[in-house]
């Protein structure tokens, strides 16, 4: 489907980059509803706290398999909002996105992502969070691994030939 609508996988405008743009504004989206305590436009309007979304700012980060990445970071009307998964005036991402799709396709628990982002990004990231996050993320993995695919790929494999297999001793040569 993507051949024929002329996307490539990657690239500037391939479809990973636009699946890990979508992961990143979903978390951080995410980030800010549990922020809040409130969906975008469910907020209570008997509620105590004041603080609502105030639309977003465009950012640029760089990811280890897309490349550069424009992306949009909700923002609070009371600037008190701290995201986790890209930190403010983070610019590079060191394999983050990877990780959140690694994670979610092997099947982890949501405790478990929670648990490994504890561990090795120090990110407090709740369970409930993980969970909004990959369902919101799961329809397009679903639709992108049900894609059609082609019938044949092209395969080469090389394989050296026993004169270069061998060492210098083995053709007379000294070593």
């Amino acid at each position: 489907m993507a051949a024929e609508q002329g996307l490539s996988l990657t690239g500037p405008d391939g479809l990973l980059k636009q699946f890990t743009k979508t992961v990143l504004e979903t978390a951080l989206n995410e980030e800010m509803t549990e922020h809040l305590g409130h969906e975008k436009h469910h907020a209570d309007p008997g509620r105590k706290a004041s603080n609502v979304r105030n639309g977003s700012r465009p950012k640029t980060v760089l990811t280890e398999g897309t490349g550069h990445v424009q992306i949009e970071v909700p923002r609070d009307r009371e600037g008190t909002f701290v995201p986790v998964i890209v930190k403010k005036h983070q610019r590079r991402l060191g394999g983050v996105d990877k990780m959140v799709l690694s994670l979610y396709a092997h099947g982890l628990t949501t405790g478990e992502i929670s648990a490994h982002f504890a561990q090795i990004y120090g990110a407090q990231v709740s369970k409930e969070t993980i969970s909004r996050i990959t369902e919101k993320v799961s329809e397009e993995m679903a639709s992108w691994s049900s894609r059609p695919l082609d019938a044949v790929y092209a395969a080469i494999f090389i394989v050296p030939s026993a004169r270069m297999r061998r060492g210098p001793s083995d053709r007379g040569e000294d070593p």
